[in-house]
Formats: C-alpha cells, structure tokens, sequence
C-alpha cells in the first residue's frame, strides 16, 4: 500500500499567507479603511494617522485577529539626549533597561542624540535609524529632553516612554506621554527635615535651577524650610556642569556673609565642588558645615562620605522598559506614569549643630 505523501513544501506557508491577507481585508472593510492602510498598521508604521490606527486596530479586535505578531522587529532605542555618553546616573539607567531586554528576549540599540530646546518640531532632524518603525518599535528617552522633540515623536507616531525627572516642563503634571520618575521631590524634602532634625536652620541649597532634576530637588527643599517656618536659601549658577554649579555657587554664598549651618546640593557632582570649596576655606565637614546631595552617584567614595538620596537608576531602566513593551503590546492603554522611591543614607557629612566647633559660619 502506497505511503501518504507528504504536503509539498511551503503549501502550509501560502495557506497562511492567504489566510492572513484574508484577515487583513475583514478588517480593511469594518475600518473602511485601504488594504494597503491595515498592513502598514499591522506592520508599525508611524506615517498612519493616529486616529485611523486605533481604528483599524479596534476593528481587528472585534473580529478576534491579532495584529502585533505581524511586526517581528524586537528592538528598542536607548536615546540619551544631550548628556555626556559617560554619565554615570544614565550609566546605570542604561544598564538597567538593556537586563530588562535581555531578559524579554528584545535588543537595544543606544543612540546619543543632541539638539537645541529652541527649535521647532518641523526644524528637528531624528537620527535615522529612529524613522525605520519597521526595525524600531518604541524609543526610551534618557538625558536631558524638551517639548519640542516629545511634539515630533507624537507627531511622527512613534511611540515612546520618558525618564519624567529629565523632561524640561514647568511642572511634571503637563508630562502626558508614558513615564517613570525618581521621587526626587520627596527625597529633597526629606533629606532638608533631616538637616533640620540635626538644628540646622540656616540650609541652603545650591544647583541650577534651569534643569529639571535640580528644579525638583528645590522644590521638596522649599516645601520642608517653609513648612518649619525657616527662610529659603538659593545660590544659582548656569552651568551643565554639576562639579562647578556647586564650586561657584558654594563660592557666591560665603562671599554673601550670611549665615550657613548647612547646603544641600543638587547633585552628589553639586556636593564634590561644595567640598573643593570649604577645603580651600579652612573650613571642616562635619564640623563647621554639613553638607548633603541628591542621587548617590558618588556620595560612597567622598571623603568624608557624604549623606544623600539614594535613587535606583537600574530600576528605572527596567521600569521604563517595562512600559515601553507594555504601550507595544497594548497601543491604546491609558497613559501610565510610575514612580519609584527613594532612601536616605546618612553618612559622616552631617553632624547636630551643637557638637560643631563653629555653629555657624558667616564668610565675607
């Protein structure tokens, strides 16, 4: 008796492929949308205007056809936004987002990208390989970003989930893409109730206040010194660089003769250019100045350690991938914007005011 044979090969691949046109043109015609249109949908192709794409893809889920598989690219962009590539916060961001793909079975593809706040949308030029929604299926925006580049991508269609603590806005509330941020507002306000705990009245804060991260640390500082009824101390200085905001500022402010018990910085890098400061002063931490940071970048290796906000950058990485597989998976979710918390670490560089040589220093 003869033995079956078997289907000649590729027969199974054309009836799927017929199959999967067949799906296509059910929901082209509940769309009232083009043939053409559905598949570039079902392939992410940012150029579909957005409303039309939510369209056929509710059409596709009311007839049961699932379109996310048709794109088979598994990639992300890591976009890090005029910072320097070496940056070590961004560093372990990095670190922390590409575990995450890994683990999920995606690849990541970092991209250094720089570009003026001050252009329009329509003046902006996207690295090219950001255009290929056919290999790029969400980008992850770290470094520092504004408006005009979050307008292009949405514009573009591209979807996208941001660290929110970098986003350049008046306030974190007018941030309506995916996010996730540090509780960096929270973490300053402790950190100013703690240097209040140790008598300290007289605390100042020093960063600028044009970037959004120190912004948010000012914030929390301002809510704790008013809360306990004492004045508010900024010393300001216009610079990307954290080392000499906190160099200069330190500088401007005990030239000011005013009394400090205390200065917070903006930054660990802020705190590194406080110390420079009252070392070339005299001038002893803990002893005649506590000094504190935000983000624990290098408070561990400081002499002596300095107190700061532990922020968790690994976890923020993985967190915003996370919701960029998340918005992927699922394109017409609710915005959703995380945030994780921070921890306080006391070390040597603060000390009640009491037990100081010099209780308050006033430099003029």
């Amino acid at each position: 008796m003869p033995r079956p044979r078997s289907a000649p090969m590729g027969q199974t691949t054309d009836s799927n492929t017929r199959a999967e046109k067949l799906g296509l043109r059910q929901i082209a015609e509940l769309s009232n949308v083009s043939l053409s249109t559905v598949s570039r949908v079902a392939n992410g192709i940012a150029s579909v205007d957005r409303s039309i794409q939510k369209r056929v893809r509710e059409a596709a889920s009311k007839l049961g056809i699932d379109l996310s598989h048709r794109n088979k690219a598994r990639t992300l962009v890591f976009l890090l936004s005029n910072r320097d590539v070496l940056h070590p916060f961004h560093s372990h961001v990095l670190i922390g987002a590409a575990e995450c793909c890994a683990a999920e079975g995606w690849d990541m593809l970092f991209v250094l990208y720089r570009y003026p706040a001050n252009l329009s949308r329509k003046e902006l030029h996207l690295p090219q390989v950001m255009q290929r929604t056919d290999m790029i299926r969400s980008v992850i925006l770290a470094g520092t970003n504004t408006p005009n580049l979050l307008e292009l991508l949405d514009y573009r269609g591209i979807p996208y989930v941001a660290l929110g603590n970098n986003v350049v806005l008046k306030e974190s509330k007018d941030l309506k893409c995916d996010a996730v941020f540090s509780d960096d507002i929270q973490g300053a306000y402790e950190m100013t109730k703690y240097l209040q705990q140790l008598g300290n009245q007289e605390i100042w804060f020093v960063g600028n206040c044009s970037l959004p991260w120190a912004t948010r640390c000012y914030k929390g500082y301002c809510r704790a010194m008013e809360e306990a009824g004492f004045a508010v101390h900024l010393s300001e200085i216009d610079s990307l660089d954290d080392a000499e905001v906190g160099y200069l500022g330190t500088k401007l402010l005990l030239g000011g003769g005013q009394p400090v018990h205390a200065i917070l910085g903006a930054t660990d890098e802020t705190a590194q250019g406080i110390y420079r400061v009252l070392r070339e002063r005299g001038l002893r931490v803990p002893d005649d100045l506590s000094v504190a940071g935000c983000n624990d970048g290098l408070g561990g290796y400081m002499n002596p350690p300095l107190t700061t906000i532990r922020e968790f950058p690994q976890l923020l990485g993985k967190r915003l991938v996370d919701l960029a597989l998340e918005r992927i998976s699922q394109p017409d979710l609710p915005v959703q914007q995380v945030t994780i918390p921070i921890e306080l670490v006391k070390r040597a560089s603060c000390a009640v005011l009491q037990t100081r040589a010099a209780s308050t220093v006033t430099v003029g």
